[in-house]
């Protein structure tokens, strides 16, 4: 059910918000005393074999800022994957940089980060013109969403031709009772996916343990992981924990 090795795209919003904590206000985004500098750990990231990067330009900037996209645009050499929400003004900024793939997400000023999947059931026309607007200017799209069928049906009707599935709710509970009956969610959306036509992705609390979970799902095509990676580098820098993730993910 998967012919070659699972893709490892690196989420780096984390490196902006530890960033932030200090420099909110400082005029410059990067250089000098202000560190770190989320492109610089997205390069050495690439150089240890992540096969794409990840962020998510949210309305409020509360981390990743315009210019550090516009740097990544430049500067990357694999796959650039902009998360973003389904907004005007997001789809002209997106045009704009041209990124690789858009990942549409939800977003919530009040959550510390995004927390459970697009409702495109509610949401479907909003989704639909986003996903039309984005694919009509040459980017590839992808909507973030839980394991519902509803939801995994809307995505094939309106024409996303990737999905990323959302793993937070099995993440969660994988010290809980709920843990057998998330991940099962998680493989009957995964095998519908790809009955659908769409190439299917997941992301969203994957860490070093779940993975060996994770990693069987059928059908899986990449997986972005942002917290766990770059809390292990903390220890071991970002080459060594971007290594062993890769090992982790495509262990038999």
């Amino acid at each position: 059910m998967r012919e070659r090795p699972l893709l490892l795209g690196l989420n780096i919003d984390h490196a902006a918000t530890l960033r932030e904590a200090r420099y909110r206000q400082f005029a410059r985004d990067c250089g000098q005393m202000v560190e770190p500098d989320p492109v610089a750990l997205a390069l050495c990231a690439e150089r240890a074999g992540v096969g794409g990067i990840t962020l998510h330009l949210r309305e409020d900037r509360r981390h990743i800022q315009e210019s550090d996209v516009r740097r990544l645009r430049e500067s990357v050499q694999t796959r650039l994957n902009l998360e973003m929400a389904c907004t005007p003004q997001m789809i002209a900024f997106a045009k704009s940089i041209q990124p690789d793939f858009v990942c549409l997400v939800p977003e919530n000023r009040e959550e510390i980060t995004t927390e459970g999947g697009l409702d495109v059931v509610n949401q479907r026309a909003r989704v639909a013109e986003t996903v039309k607007a984005l694919l009509g200017a040459g980017i590839k799209t992808s909507l973030f969403i839980g394991p519902e069928p509803e939801a995994l049906e809307i995505a094939a009707e309106i024409g996303s031709p990737f999905i990323e599935l959302h793993t937070g709710a099995f993440a969660h509970s994988y010290y809980g009772p709920g843990r057998a009956v998330e991940l099962e969610k998680l493989r009957r959306a995964a095998t519908q996916g790809h009955d659908l036509g769409l190439t299917v992705n997941a992301g969203h609390g994957i860490n070093y343990v779940n993975i060996a979970e994770i990693r069987d799902i059928p059908w899986l095509h990449e997986l972005n992981i942002g917290h766990s990676i770059i809390c292990r580098s903390l220890f071991t820098g970002i080459a060594e924990a971007v290594r062993e993730m890769k090992a982790r993910m495509n262990e038999s």
